[in-house]
């Protein structure tokens, strides 16, 4: 890791705007859900739940290309590590890329859009929890694909500074999901006490 500091200016302003979004996305989205939850706000802004949750994905996909975006632009514009500017190097980052986007599909799939975009927070709450492919095989496969999309996309551009923010992306993604689980199964549980009750 040290190796990879000598190849990335972490000072470089476009290094920097990729830090800052990846860091925010999920700070954002987490913040306005609670939010939501607490107070309804964009619920009654929009009619329904169902509308303020579809604008919420709508705005968190935006900023999710902006942040990748930006994490292009900042690997263009630093170094290649000679060591990865080969052919094993950039085929690995292909397939690391393509199981990733399979598991950010798979998840998009088997959750739907509202159960995607943090639809429990706004009420939306599904049956039952998921347990198919891709989450049969780990926990938040979405956050750990879209990981791996940007592991993959930093090997095939042989970019230092493209493995430095993927572990950046990988420490948000930690740090989001230990707020989201709990918050998310405790929402479940007060749907259980609800459901006893009556």
């Amino acid at each position: 890791m040290a190796r990879l500091f000598g190849y990335v200016d972490v000072t470089d302003s476009g290094f920097i705007a990729a830090v800052l979004s990846i860091a925010f996305n999920p700070l954002f989205w987490n913040v306005v859900a609670r939010w939501e939850h607490k107070t309804r706000a964009l619920s009654r802004v929009f009619g329904s739940p169902h509308a303020a949750c579809y604008c919420l994905g709508a705005v968190i996909l935006m900023l999710n290309c902006v942040r990748s975006h930006c994490f292009t632009e900042a690997m263009k514009s630093q170094p290649k590590l000679e060591g990865l500017d080969c052919h094993w190097a950039y085929y690995s980052g292909l397939a690391i890329l393509a199981v990733g986007t399979l598991f950010v599909i798979s998840s998009f799939l088997a959750l739907g859009f509202t159960g995607t975009f943090l639809g429990d927070y706004f009420g939306i709450l599904m049956e039952a929890k998921v347990t198919s492919f891709p989450f049969s095989i780990l926990d938040n496969p979405m956050y750990w694909g879209s990981t791996a999309v940007y592991l993959g996309w930093s090997l095939m551009h042989a970019s230092p500074a493209g493995l430095l923010l993927t572990a950046v992306v990988a420490i948000s993604y930690t740090i989001a999901m230990l707020y989201e689980g709990p918050f998310t199964e405790e929402i479940y549980r007060q749907k259980q006490k609800g459901a006893k009750k009556k």
